[in-house]
């Protein structure tokens, strides 16, 4: 790897490079800031361009599910591009992308078989929400184009996805959004209005006749699609509340709604199974996915939809006209299929479930610690909500965020040696979601990690 080479005549080293031509994503810039330089993955582990070495806390980006460095998925890439590098799914298929869509549906709850191919998530979100409005137009409810989502969910930032997105400071400097996104509460117990703080069962309840509340006021003929994560990852890690799930698939059938489960995240072993509806108990319409499915070997995502919403679009004539270029690239889909191969043969999903367990309870070890007020989450994906007052619950104001979150956290996290998110689109958290492939080593050496950062946060408060 050449890491100096010249910038207006004038020798440069890689940071230097990277200030110059490089526009990072979600990322600041000027000011001094160069983002750390990531070359090379082991496992659970990660290298900068200084040699030093730290945890994946956070799998990438909730992706690289069975580690880094697999071998035999950079062969399979290789092999697959010798033989098709590329070929458009625009009318036409190859063998991979026909036995991926083939190995998803027979992953998937109910009848959802038809598998629409992406090149990442919210990419997969668009492509359901377009769905939704054309499936309707075709059965002859051509008013019902709305969709509901949760209050600070995250469902992607193209413009369609963008208006699903419950966090305002992310569409403020796109509007306006494409119309009809509509909000319900999420299901943060920590932060449940009383008197639903007392009571899960009846938050869960509240939460989702909050669904049928929005319907019946925006008027059912007008509503097409609900959004939800099986997990919330914005805000820190929301699971369902017990019966949340059932109750909204009743208020879906009950308005003729679709229930679309995004799963770009919490699919794929995250929470202990290929989906995680089938972790919670319900068939959803249609189911939204990436990250995982490749482990982040190559881009992939995809639409699943339930034979019943593909039936309109099986005459002949009708077209969804909705489509991607790198959707379903054979390469992407040879790394998927054997991305998956792996999953199988190691049992990964087992592994998940039988240690999920014992990375909480690691976890819960912190909320003895003044600044953390949550511990929360599923599977392989927590968050750890951080305080000012734990009896008051008190969060964090903008110069706290400013200065503990992003001036202290980020950086001192990554200087322990712990790769992980320290987020406040919601209220301030950590998120952690290592390697499906990660134990009670592991955990560990997180926890010793956090607990050195946090306990220092705390008294800088």
């Amino acid at each position: 790897m050449t890491t100096t080479q010249e910038i207006d005549g004038i020798s440069a080293s890689l940071s230097d490079r990277a200030d110059r031509y490089l526009w990072g994503h979600f990322a600041r810039h000027g000011a001094g800031i160069t983002p750390p330089i990531v070359v090379r993955g082991d496992g659970a582990q990660i290298w900068d361009s200084n040699g030093k070495s730290y945890i994946d806390g956070l799998s990438g980006l909730f992706v690289v599910q069975v580690g880094h460095g697999r071998r035999e998925l950079a062969e399979v890439a290789a092999k697959q591009a010798e033989r098709l590098a590329f070929f458009p799914l625009w009318s036409y298929a190859t063998p991979a992308a026909i036995e991926l869509a083939e190995r998803l549906a027979g992953y998937t709850p109910g009848d959802l078989n038809r598998v629409f191919f992406t090149s990442g998530g919210g990419e997969a979100v668009e492509s359901a929400w377009k769905l939704a409005k054309q499936y309707f137009k075709l059965i002859g409810k051509p008013g019902k184009h709305k969709v509901i989502s949760r209050s600070v969910a995250y469902h992607g930032t193209t413009q369609g996805a963008l208006a699903i997105t419950g966090i305002p400071a992310f569409k403020a400097p796109f509007e306006p959004v494409t119309p009809g996104g509509l909000r319900v509460p999420n299901t943060n117990f920590y932060r449940a209005p009383a008197p639903y703080d007392t009571d899960i069962n009846e938050f869960g309840t509240y939460c989702a006749d909050r669904i049928a509340e929005a319907i019946e006021f925006e008027g059912p003929e007008t509503v097409a699609a609900v959004f939800l994560e099986p997990v919330q990852n914005a805000g820190g890690c929301f699971p369902p509340p017990p019966g949340y799930f059932e109750r909204v698939r009743e208020i879906c059938d009950q308005y003729d709604v679709l229930l679309v489960s995004d799963e770009v995240i919490c699919a794929f072993g995250r929470i202990g199974s290929m989906f995680a509806c089938n972790d919670f108990g319900y068939t959803p319409d249609m189911i939204t996915c990436a990250k995982g499915l490749s482990s982040g070997y190559s881009p992939i995502g995809a639409m699943i939809a339930s034979d019943r919403l593909f039936e309109p679009f099986s005459d002949g004539r009708t077209v969804f006209g909705h489509g991607y270029t790198f959707g379903g690239h054979p390469v992407s889909s040879a790394v998927a299929l054997a991305n998956l191969d792996i999953f199988e043969r190691e049992a990964l999903n087992d592994h998940v479930k039988a240690n999920a367990p014992a990375f909480r309870a690691t976890l819960e070890q912190l909320l003895d610690l003044p600044i953390v007020g949550d511990v929360r989450g599923e599977g392989y994906f927590y968050g750890i909500e951080l305080v000012t007052d734990k009896a008051a619950k008190g969060t964090f104001n903008d110069e706290e965020s400013e200065r503990l979150l992003r001036g202290f956290l980020t950086p001192a996290l990554w200087e322990a040696g712990l790769y992980c998110r320290a987020d406040d689109r919601g209220d301030p958290v950590v998120q952690l979601a290592p390697p499906l492939i990660c134990g009670q080593k592991d955990f560990d050496a997180i926890y010793d990690i956090l607990r050195s950062v946090l306990t220092e946060a705390g008294n800088l408060l």
